[in-house]
């Protein structure tokens, strides 16, 4: 199958309910995971799973972001990831500075090799108040970059921006996405903590959603 975009599948829920709607609706995405030291590397196996059921082309690329930069406990070598609620004070030690302007650059690069003008990743509404690279302000600005330094005129996209954790968690059981395939705890254990922010964020939306999360099973 010949790729009409790029992805970037982190393995986590958001992205992988992303590349299966994307699916969907028709596309065919090249995606695009990145292992740049992150301590819960077993969101790539995730994503090498999704990739191996939907069939579609993948690239793990490395970054060594852990090797750069010293004040994200998200980073291996970092301080303890912190517990309790998704918050900004709890959660902003987690920011890995500038990541996903570095990534998508690198997506856009990609996406103007293979030809392609569309990169799409999996920023979503509870994003804003911690990570300035999901807020809309960013995405228009990236996209507006990417657009420019491209003879394809890449476009950066985040199709989740209005949506809510829960309202993803939605969309994701309505195309049937298999949730036991997704990573999202920080901690970086073989199994969800259950503490972090990113785990208690996941059982909220879950529950809000009213659907049954397959890990807490």
């Amino acid at each position: 199958m010949k790729e009409d975009c790029v992805a970037v599948l982190s393995g986590g829920l958001d992205s992988t309910v992303m590349t299966y709607r994307l699916v969907n609706e028709g596309r065919t995405p090249l995606l695009v995971t990145f292992t740049y030291g992150q301590r819960h590397d077993k969101e790539i196996l995730m994503a090498k799973r999704t990739a191996e059921k939907l069939g579609l082309s993948h690239l793990v690329l490395s970054l060594p972001l852990d090797n750069i930069f010293s004040s994200s406990s998200l980073l291996k070598g970092g301080k303890d990831i912190p517990v309790g609620t998704y918050s900004v004070e709890n959660q902003k030690s987690t920011v890995v500075p500038n990541r996903n302007m570095i990534l998508l650059s690198i997506c856009a690069g990609i996406a103007e090799d293979r030809g392609l003008s569309k990169v799409y990743y999996g920023a979503h509404k509870n994003d804003t108040a911690v990570y300035p690279d999901c807020r809309p302000e960013f995405i228009r600005a990236v996209s507006a970059a990417t657009e420019a330094g491209t003879y394809c005129r890449v476009q950066v996209i985040a199709p989740f921006m209005d949506f809510s954790k829960a309202d993803i968690v939605s969309d994701g059981a309505r195309l049937r996405v298999p949730f036991e395939d997704t990573w999202s705890c920080y901690s970086g254990g073989e199994t969800a903590c259950g503490m972090c922010g990113t785990c208690v964020e996941r059982r909220e939306a879950f529950r809000a959603a009213g659907i049954q999360d397959p890990g807490d099973m």
